[in-house]
């Protein structure tokens, strides 16, 4: 399996889908399904029941619809260059027994 070259808190833009052309920050990364989970994009409602109603008060979970970010496809995004703000391709640079990420399209190296 490849590894996945977008992490978590990297910003990215979405490029297929019905969130085409926003942009936003890498929550969590599910590399075994290869999806990114996006903040405030892919919103999807799910029903959820209360959680310990004597804890409602003290902090368990409310029930009702609870709006919360669906996963989207690792080919869906991409990385958006630090530099110019623009959409980049991840690559990796060996240097040593170091790896780089750096972006393909200015060749500044993406923090880790």
């Amino acid at each position: 399996m490849k590894k996945m070259r977008i992490r978590k808190d990297d910003h990215v833009v979405v490029i297929g889908g019905k969130d085409r052309g926003k942009t936003g920050r890498v929550l969590r990364t599910d590399p075994k399904r290869r999806r990114v989970y996006v903040e405030g994009l892919n919103m999807v409602k799910r029903h959820q029941r209360p959680r310990s109603l004597k804890d409602t008060q003290r902090g368990g979970e409310a029930g009702g619809i609870i709006e919360k970010e669906g996963p989207i496809d690792i080919s869906n995004v991409m990385l958006l260059d630090p530099g110019d703000n623009k959409p980049t391709r991840v690559g990796v640079v060996r240097d040593g027994a170091q790896r780089k990420r750096v972006a393909k399209r200015t060749g500044t190296e993406l923090e880790t």
